[in-house]
C-alpha cells in the first residue's frame, strides 16, 4: 500500500510540473504572438507609406521637373533635331546585310 501511495504521489508531482511547464509555454507563446502581430501591423503601415512615397516619386510632373531643372533637358523641337542620313547601299561587299529603316 505504501508503495502505491509513493507512485501515485510521484505521478501527481510529475503532472503538476508538466502543468506548470505547459502554462509557462502557453503564456510565452501568447506574448510572442502578440509581439509578432504588432510587428506585422507596423510593417503593414510602413509598406503603405512606401507605396505612397513610390507613387509620389514616379509622378510625371515630378519627373518632368527634374528633367528640366536638374538635368537641363529641353523638349524636342523639329528645328533642333539632327537627322543622320544612312549611307547609300553599295551591295553586300562586306558580307553583311544592309540595314533599312
Amino acid at each position: 500500500m505504501g508503495r502505491a501511495v509513493f507512485v501515485m504521489s510521484l505521478l501527481l508531482m510529475l503532472s503538476a510540473i508538466s502543468l506548470v511547464t505547459a502554462r509557462y509555454q502557453s503564456r510565452h507563446l501568447y506574448n510572442l504572438n502578440e509581439q509578432l502581430h504588432a510587428q506585422a501591423v507596423d510593417l503593414n503601415v510602413e509598406w503603405r507609406h512606401l507605396q505612397l512615397e513610390r507613387a509620389e516619386l514616379a509622378r510625371n510632373a515630378r519627373v518632368d521637373e527634374i528633367a528640366r531643372n536638374t538635368l537641363k533637358m529641353v523638349p524636342i523641337q523639329p528645328s533642333r533635331t539632327l537627322y543622320i542620313p544612312l549611307p547609300a547601299e553599295s551591295g553586300n561587299e562586306s558580307g553583311k546585310e544592309g540595314v533599312r529603316p
